[in-house]
């Protein structure tokens, strides 16, 4: 038989009841399972994985200046015994850095001298052949210095008509012998004056002519032979420069005409053959052209216009340019009619 306490053992009591009699602290609450891919989600989410780097750590600091060019660069060096390069070259490299030479940029006749200096050579060769032309053209034509060799007198008997010279001299104007037209076109030397005799004046007074003042003369012997005067001042001009220079200055010859009867002959070459006829008054001279002109070219050969009178007149043959005679005695005209004083 038992005593005291071990008499009578208490009865066991529920769990719940137990428990709820454990102070709070020492309670501690495991956490409810989760998914490890939740977690991982969650993780990526909040702070995503770094990436690897490969950098270099910082240097370390220091006073001394580093420099991060590299080996190669480009310098400038003037140095006076380099050998210039062309502009526009590579640099040259040497011992492990680059030399680049400073050269003057090209002046313009450097850059285009390839191409400017032939045709400098041929612009100067142009303008020595055209000086030689002119120069040629000058001594040939009849107006300028009288240096045209005359040989066995076949421009003779052209220009004044040869065995006809006696048949066109009597002072007065002879009936046409062939049938003149009616409407012979530009440059006629038939009809009346078109230059007034002020004017002629003006014009001869400009050129500084020996014969200036002689416009009434020639104005009134170109009414009495029906040739326009300012024909005669075309002819006058071209031959000799309104006597200036050539045989004329001492000929006093308007047109510088071959030897012909009833006047005297000069110059005459050593066989007897060329000259030219001489008259002793710029009036007498006048009217020996106007004379040639209306009884030979027009009432016996029937030449009228400028472009038939030529030919005969001024042939090729005597070392005249037809053509260019024609067109200065059209150009000159040209200019007188349009009130011009020199052409």
């Amino acid at each position: 038989m038992a005593s005291g306490n071990y008499a009578k053992k208490p009865a066991p009591q529920p769990a719940s009841d137990v428990q709820s009699k454990i102070p709070a602290r020492a309670t501690r609450r495991l956490p409810d399972p989760v998914d490890v891919e939740e977690i991982d989600d969650e993780v990526e989410t909040v702070a995503p994985r770094r990436k690897r780097t490969n950098t270099l750590p910082s240097a370390p600091a220091s006073t001394d200046t580093i420099h991060t060019e590299p080996i190669l660069t480009r310098t400038k060096t003037k140095t006076t015994n380099a050998v210039q390069q062309p502009y526009g070259s590579r640099p040259l490299a040497t011992f492990g850095r680059t030399t680049v030479v400073d050269t003057p940029r090209p002046t313009t006749l450097q850059q285009h001298g390839r191409w400017l200096k032939p045709a400098v050579i041929a612009m100067l060769m142009a303008v020595l052949f055209s000086a030689i032309l002119v120069s040629a053209a000058l001594i040939q034509r009849p107006g300028g210095p009288q240096l045209i060799n005359y040989f066995g007198g076949q421009v003779y008997s052209v220009q004044v008509g040869g065995n006809l010279a006696n048949t066109w001299q009597p002072s007065k104007p002879l009936p046409p012998k062939v049938n003149i037209p009616a409407h012979p076109g530009p440059y006629s030397v038939l009809g009346k004056p078109t230059l007034s005799v002020a004017f002629i004046n003006q014009v001869l007074g400009s050129y500084g002519s020996p014969a200036a003042g002689k416009g009434q003369a020639l104005y009134d012997l170109g009414v009495k032979y029906q040739i326009d005067p300012a024909f005669a001042l075309a002819f006058f001009f071209h031959e000799s420069g309104f006597g200036t220079a050539g045989e004329a200055r001492k000929t006093l010859s308007l047109g510088n005409l071959r030897c012909i009867p009833n006047a005297a002959c000069v110059d005459r070459n050593p066989d007897g053959t060329g000259g030219y006829a001489s008259f002793p008054t710029w009036e007498a001279g006048f009217e020996a052209w106007y004379k040639l002109i209306r009884n030979l070219y027009v009432a016996q050969l029937g030449l009228v216009t400028v472009d038939q009178i030529i030919p005969t007149y001024a042939p090729t043959a005597d070392h005249n340019n037809e053509a260019a005679y024609i067109g200065s005695l059209k150009h000159e005209l040209d200019v007188w009619h349009a009130g011009i004083l020199k052409p």
